[in-house]
């Protein structure tokens, strides 16, 4: 006998959690969008276990999706978050419901819960009306179903316009891809597997993709993942070849993205030093100066005096610099104020055409004019909005405690309402650090990230902070939390579609990043609120 019900997209499902014996569950999206839920099922007592599997049925045009749900060990609670905060408190340490598989059969044991997630794609074209999916359970491979679970979807006669003026980034590792897959950078096999995840990035509503046109001066010294090619002359002078650059730009493009990210132009956390730039692609890791070379050295104003022209060129030539964000260096704290202002002074002179914009929490680097477009952390990013300073937001390992954030152990429904606190505060993008980092802390050692979710440096770093998609065979394995995510920036993108004030009343309870409604009913509820209001004018 098996046990089976449905639940929201906003609630995990522990698998030792009791069994929910609901009702029909009922969801509402509008044409051009989706929704998610999801099928649990439990074996009642069985000394055998049992293959089961799951298929989705409907009767309309809607475009459905199962998932087998994966359950990922988090040996520790995230700190400075009290238990309230914490979902599922009384059973962490513990296996976390996180990776959604494509391949949907598995193994049951009786006494166990076990998940599917199911999107549903609502096509343009789709009627309105309410429309049942019907997923159905088989065991041990019968072609007759053993159990099932129906949901009703309300296809709400509103066209989801696409998300407009709000650009949203996750830095994007290729040396992680290239270490994963055991491929050479920019070798004929990596452009297939990085076509993948980019589709992937996309696909989730991001718009804007960081070029590794230079290696990246994030965390640690890094594999060379240098899409320029770069040829040093004796008499000082460099030559470059955009060639891979604009052959990366492409496939981005291809793939849906409009917005591009260039590489940190001095070292992170202090701007102290030039960033590595290496000989050819970076293939033989011969650094064409010292590690310890100086921020504003002659060696490496020289290098910037050739290379920032030569950037402009292509970016012009591409028609991208409009749609192209610049930046001096990650994280500079209050200490690091002088040499940010030195960095940046020096870019003024060789780039006075370049705007820049970084993450930094220190309200000082804006009031200073020394960044254009400010990234602060949630914790600090309404201070910049009372300041009436325009900014984009992102969070990280921190905040935690009351705040919104995307961990292992942040409740779905915290997750969710990150589209709707951005939007409702005005903030102008949104950045975090970790779509793919499966390495050691600064290191260049991979870890497995479906035993490893800290990157092996808790408490600094928190369980789910370091990436939202797993490496699959062949590409990228979704996360509930990485669907959550993507179900925000939705929200975000009908918020707009219904042309809804940010200071309406129905929003006032998304007061900051860190007092919002936590009920999982609150958001579908305020979102059928709206869409009803919207057909009524």
């Amino acid at each position: 006998m098996i046990e089976s019900w449905a639940s929201p997209s906003s609630i995990r499902v522990f698998q030792t959690d009791p069994v929910e014996r609901t009702g029909a569950l009922e969801l509402q999206a509008p044409r051009g969008g989706t929704c998610s839920f999801q099928v649990h099922l439990r074996l009642a007592d069985t000394l055998t276990p049992t293959w089961i599997d799951a298929r989705a049925k409907t009767r309309s045009n809607l475009q459905v999706t199962v998932r087998r749900i994966g359950y990922v060990p988090v040996p520790h609670r995230n700190t400075a978050t009290p238990p309230d905060e914490i979902d599922h408190y009384s059973k962490l340490p513990g296996y976390v419901p996180d990776p959604l598989f494509p391949r949907t059969e598995q193994l049951a044991a009786a006494g166990l819960n076990y998940g599917y997630w199911v999107t549903v794609t609502v096509p343009r074209d789709a009627r309105a009306g309410t429309k049942e999916v019907t997923v159905e359970l088989f065991a041990d491979k019968s072609r007759k179903p053993v159990g099932s679970v129906v949901t009703r979807i309300e296809v709400v006669p509103i066209d989801l316009a696409p998300r407009r003026d709000f650009p949203v980034t996750h830095w994007f590792y290729t040396d992680a891809l290239c270490d994963w897959y055991g491929v050479d950078p920019f070798a004929d096999e990596f452009w297939p597997i990085c076509a993948r995840y980019l589709r992937n990035y996309a696909d989730h509503g991001l718009d804007t993709i960081y070029v590794p046109a230079l290696t990246p001066s994030l965390d640690g010294e890094k594999r060379p993942t240098q899409l320029l090619r770069v040829t040093p002359a004796k008499d000082g002078t460099y030559r470059f070849d955009w060639k891979m650059v604009k052959r990366f730009v492409d496939l981005a493009r291809s793939c849906g993205i409009a917005r591009f990210e260039w590489p940190h132009l001095f070292t992170q956390w202090g701007a102290d030093r030039a960033v590595l730039v290496y000989r050819g692609h970076g293939g033989s890791e011969e650094p064409l100066w010292p590690r310890t070379t100086p921020a504003t050295s002659e060696t490496y104003r020289r290098f910037l005096g050739a290379y920032l022209p030569a950037l402009k060129r292509f970016l012009d030539r591409e028609g991208i610099l409009e749609s192209s964000y610049f930046h001096v260096s990650d994280e500079p704290h209050r200490d690091h104020l002088d040499n940010y202002k030195t960095a940046r002074a020096m870019l003024h002179e060789l780039a006075p055409w370049m705007r820049v914009m970084d993450a930094l929490s220190n309200i000082e680097f804006a009031r200073d004019n020394l960044t254009d477009l400010p990234v602060p952390s949630i914790s600090t990013a309404i201070e910049f909005k009372e300041a009436g300073i325009p900014s984009w937001a992102y969070f990280c390992c921190s905040p935690r405690g009351n705040y919104t954030n995307r961990l292992l152990d942040t409740p779905l429904a915290k997750i969710r309402a990150i589209g709707w606190l951005l939007y409702r505060h005005r903030f102008l993008g949104f950045l975090h650090w970790g779509f793919n980092y499966w390495y050691k802390s600064q290191t260049r050692e991979l870890i497995d990230p479906y035993t490893v979710s800290d990157g092996l440096k808790w408490p600094n770093w928190a369980h789910g902070d370091t990436f939202v998609v797993y490496p699959g065979p062949e590409g990228p394995v979704d996360s509930i939390r990485w669907e959550v995510f993507h179900e925000a920036l939705q929200d975000y993108a009908l918020l707009q579609t219904l042309d809804v004030d940010p200071d309406d009343p129905a929003l006032t309870p998304l007061q900051s990043f860190e007092v919002f409604p936590r009920d999982p009913d609150w958001i579908p509820s305020v979102r059928q609120e709206l869409m009803r209001r919207h057909l009524e004018r």
